[in-house]
């Protein structure tokens, strides 16, 4: 008697494709070593018998979930959604699903419980506001955990970022350049390693043309926060001879609403008043609206890092200590003046 739909096994779609058992598993496993030969004859006897196969079934025999859990804090950045569609895709080609966390805690215990629960293979955190020490919880718990656009000197922790003290150098570079005397910045999260990296970078760009930052304020990597501390920086400086002339802001996210609130609010012009210049190229950046100019972290080669130091960790299971630091450059637009 035939299997019906619902009890169909492996056993059964090996024996109609005339394969062994393995085969059938290797043919259902993204990136595993079948013959094309073979894995047509599997998926055609699997779909005349309806077979689907049981992924809870594959992790407990392989002991692996095929789960990479994702950490991120803030998905008003433009920046993150386009790194968790395209890591999604790379992981799946090898055959990895993402589990995404969203969170706002600060609690590293409860979200340490909470990754442990799911049984992850790996861990990318792109989290600003968790601290390196949950990660290195993580790697003492023996999963291979990568900080995604972060970087740490703290353990065994494998760390990708862009080059942002080179990127933050570059934007002060461009705007002595284009003679700007009054710079101002606004800051990310505070205690964040990439707002700490790019500020870096800026001062020591500015100080190598014998500028300096003439005003800070703190945007917290959101729109609204960076909307106030535009309003902070300008608002009360009425004349152009004390008011910045150039701002460097620290993700394009935040620069948007600089941008608005100074034609807007404030009812200064861009560029012709102000320089605003951003930090990551995401695609709305080249909207006719901003026309922002901004360093560019190219996300492709940030994920690629990523996604091999992960795979080597668990093919190696073993847990490293890597850090890769992939090139910036400065994408010119039309809201900063040109150097002439």
């Amino acid at each position: 008697m035939p299997a019906s739909r619902h009890n169909v096994t492996s056993i059964d779609v090996a024996r109609l494709a005339e394969v062994s058992q393995s085969a059938v598993s290797r043919s259902f496993t993204p990136g595993a070593s079948v013959s094309p030969d073979t894995r047509a004859r599997v998926m055609e006897a699997a779909r005349k018998l309806g077979y689907r196969p049981n992924a809870i079934a594959s992790t407990l025999s392989s002991r692996r979930s095929r789960m990479i859990a994702v950490v991120l804090s803030n998905l008003q950045n433009q920046f993150y959604p386009v790194v968790i569609e395209t890591l999604s895709q790379r992981l799946q080609k090898d055959g990895y699903h993402v589990l995404l966390f969203v969170t706002e805690t600060e609690d590293a215990d409860e979200l340490l419980v909470e990754l442990l629960r799911y049984q992850v293979d790996g861990i990318v955190m792109a989290s600003t506001h968790l601290s390196s020490g949950l990660a290195q919880q993580i790697a003492d718990a023996r999963i291979p955990v990568v900080m995604f656009n972060r970087t740490s000197q703290q353990g065994r922790i494998s760390t990708v970022s862009s080059d942002n003290q080179g990127g933050g150098r570059a934007v002060a570079h461009f705007l002595a350049d284009g003679g700007h005397q009054r710079v101002a910045y606004i800051a990310g999260a505070q205690d964040s390693s990439t707002n700490r990296d790019r500020e870096e970078g800026l001062r020591a760009g500015l100080a190598e043309r014998g500028l300096r930052v003439v005003a800070r304020a703190v945007g917290n990597y959101e729109f609204e926060r960076a909307a106030v501390a535009t309003q902070e920086l300008f608002g009360s400086l009425v004349s152009s001879a004390e008011r910045p002339d150039a701002l460097f802001v620290a993700s394009d996210h935040m620069a948007f609403a600089a941008i608005d609130t100074l034609r807007g609010a404030l009812g200064l012009r861009v560029p012709e008043d102000v320089s605003v210049v951003g930090f990551d190229n995401v695609p709305q950046a080249d909207w006719g609206a901003y026309r922002l100019t901004t360093v560019e972290q190219s996300a492709v080669p940030m994920i690629e890092a990523t996604v091999q130091m992960l795979l080597q960790q668990l093919e190696d299971d073993a847990v490293t200590r890597d850090h890769v630091v992939v090139p910036v450059q400065l994408v010119v637009r039309s809201s900063a003046r040109l150097p002439q």
